[in-house]
């Protein structure tokens, strides 16, 4: 038996089985074969002007068709046995697809979505994964009758009805009813052939079959190959969010949260977006409090603190629109953009109106927040390091508040030098090589004439307040990842300590974000790099608990040392074109091939405890200031 909607003439030897719909035989006319009395086949005598217009008159595409027209009006096809039809545990097993009807098949896209009903009122929710012609009739009878068609036409003219138009579909999940709600579970069960497949045009039915959350982070609408996923309702689109609340565990901010996106693909611009919602969010902390938010954001470019101001293309069409999806949007009037101080150089600030405070790294830190690392030097090596250590905490012993000037002071006595050395705590070559590391750190980071970051918490942590550390006006790399890291670090410690310095760091629910964060937490082989990723590998396993999640960016996720990306569940990839990039997101293959085709602002989102992987599109729009 053929299924309904795909014939198979197959099953029939002689064409003439096939009356003609005016009653004459369906040999008759035009270009078809004629057969005589003992069934040789010869040519017919062809009328000069009888081409496809009587072609489409016979019997073969007069079947096709009807067949082709049979599925009711908001069905795309039907489901198809021809190739078997097969759901099982292993994707690899499952056989399913389906034949889309001629009038459809501009319709439909690699990637769509698609439901297949149960005869008890379940559905299969499933995607395309493939799509391919396949021949209408046996194929020495459609290789005659397209030849013979387009031979007399004199044009290479194609008919959709002279074939079958599949679709490879992957099962997702089967949607049910209980309690008046759809809900959604493992597919378990095969769909009858000739079910009616029908393109998934209900948002509930959609986020449902995704487990999109209903509620949650804005992150941008559903797509699928750059096109909007639309549906019937008002907003006609599917807004994708993240999980933020404890219904289901903890809020996924605090299990991290990484955007990676080659130069242009849209990424600075994603990520404004993503924290200006976090601004409005609060949460619950140990005490029982509902606490607000606070965003600190290392910049490298001087781009975050412009979330301080609206976005002048930001009109009142566009905010009514977000304002009727609930997504925060317009300028942050709490952003303070907190200025590293280095000897020698100025902050400009002249891309935004956001206050600005100076503040200076005192030497202390090394000692009170336990950060030798920090004056270490890339090049120092293990058998360095313990004397590095040795020094300090002799000379913090002597030296309670003590400066880097008085530092390598104490490190110039040559007393100190061979004493170590005699008593084998330090040998003098050791010694040396230790000296020359300490004074290649920037002369002009630590105890500059500034407020010292210690006496600062309050202002580097604000509930529902943005603090931009911009880094671009510093003049090195090594004084950018000094600053960086040392800040970065202490808001770590406060974090994760049984003994906070700060009740403020302690006690606010934090979203610490890092740009270009390939700089400062690489996997690189030395001290130096093994003591921060330590540090942040801690804070992201701890981050659920002490309500701190990290927010990286960048446009190399291959060089994030492996134990902190590990810790990241949730990743926004946009277009990137380097293939090392794409495999180190670790997303699947379906939608890796994508992503160096993705326009600006298309992206995937890979968040396993939120949703299925799926393509989202962001905002066009900014929805703070951004750009010149």
């Amino acid at each position: 038996m053929t299924d309904a909607g795909e014939p198979n003439l197959g099953d029939f030897d002689d064409t003439g089985q096939f009356a003609d719909p005016s009653g004459g035989d369906a040999t008759a006319g035009g270009g078809g074969a004629e057969r005589d009395g003992d069934g040789a086949e010869r040519d017919g005598e062809a009328d000069a002007n009888a081409d496809s217009d009587a072609d489409a008159d016979s019997g073969f595409a007069q079947y096709a068709m009807d067949a082709a027209e049979a599925a009711t009006a908001d069905a795309i096809g039907t489901v198809s046995v021809a190739q078997g039809l097969r759901v099982a545990e292993d994707d690899d097993e499952t056989s399913l697809k389906a034949f889309v009807t001629v009038g459809n098949r501009d319709d439909v896209r690699i990637g769509k979505y698609l439901v297949v009903p149960y005869p008890d009122g379940e559905q299969l929710f499933c995607r395309i994964t493939a799509l391919e012609y396949d021949q209408e009739f046996r194929t020495d009878d459609a290789t005659e009758l397209t030849a013979r068609r387009r031979m007399q036409t004199g044009r290479g003219d194609f008919t959709e009805a002279d074939y079958k138009y599949i679709a490879e579909l992957s099962p997702v999940a089967v949607l049910y009813s209980e309690g008046g709600d759809l809900k959604r579970r493992m597919v378990d069960r095969v769909p009858k052939p000739g079910a009616l497949v029908r393109q998934a045009g209900d948002a509930e039915q959609i986020k449902t079959g995704l487990a999109i959350p209903e509620d949650g982070v804005f992150l941008g609408h559903l797509s699928v190959g750059g096109e909007t996923v639309r549906t019937a309702a008002e907003p006609p689109t599917v807004d994708y969010r993240l999980k933020d609340d404890y219904a289901d565990g903890d809020p996924l901010v605090f299990r991290h949260t990484l955007v990676a996106g080659g130069t242009g693909s849209g990424k600075t611009h994603g990520a404004k977006n993503v924290l200006r919602q976090y601004l409005d969010r609060t949460y619950e902390t140990d005490d029982g409090r509902d606490a607000r938010a606070a965003v600190v954001m290392f910049d490298p470019q001087d781009e975050y603190a412009q979330m301080h101001d609206d976005n002048p293309a930001l009109d009142d069409e566009w905010a009514r629109r977000l304002e009727r999806e609930n997504v925060a949007h317009g300028g942050h009037d709490d952003t303070v953009a907190l200025v590293p101080k280095e000897a020698g150089v100025s902050y400009p600030g002249r891309g935004h109106r956001a206050e600005q405070v100076e503040f200076t790294i005192p030497f202390s830190v090394v000692n009170e927040y336990d950060m030798p690392w920090l004056v270490a030097g890339a090049s120092l090596n293990e058998n360095q390091y313990p004397a590095l250590l040795t020094l300090i905490n002799r000379f913090f012993r002597n030296y309670s508040g003590g400066t880097y000037q008085q530092f390598l002071d104490f490190l110039d006595d040559p007393a100190l030098k061979e004493e170590l050395d005699e008593t084998g705590r330090v040998h003098e070559a050791t010694f040396d090589a230790v000296k020359r590391r300490v004074r290649s750190v920037p002369s002009g980071v630590f105890d500059q004439d500034a407020k010292p970051i210690t006496e600062l918490d309050t202002t580097l942590v604000r509930p529902g307040g943005l603090t931009v550390v911009p880094t671009y006006h510093l003049s090195s790399a090594r004084a950018k990842e000094m600053f960086v890291l040392a800040v970065s670090a202490m808001l770590v410690d406060d974090k994760l300590s049984n003994a906070p310095r700060s009740d403020r760091i302690d006690e606010t629910p934090l979203v610490l974000g890092m740009d270009e964060a390939h700089n400062f937490l690489s996997g690189a082989d030395n001290v130096q790099a093994q003591k921060v990723v330590h540090k942040f590998t801690e804070a992201a396993k701890q981050g659920r608990k002490e309500r701190l999640g990290l927010f990286l960016v960048t446009q190399d996720p291959q060089d994030i040392a492996d134990p902190v990306f590990k810790q990241v569940n949730t990743r926004l990839v946009l277009n990137l074109g380097d293939e090392e990039a794409i495999k180190s997101v670790n997303i699947p293959p379906a939608l890796a091939k994508k992503v160096p085709y993705m326009q600006k602002g298309q992206q995937v989102v890979y968040s396993p405890d939120n949703s299925e992987p799926v393509e989202v599109k962001g905002l066009p729009v900014c929805v703070t200031r951004h750009g010149e």
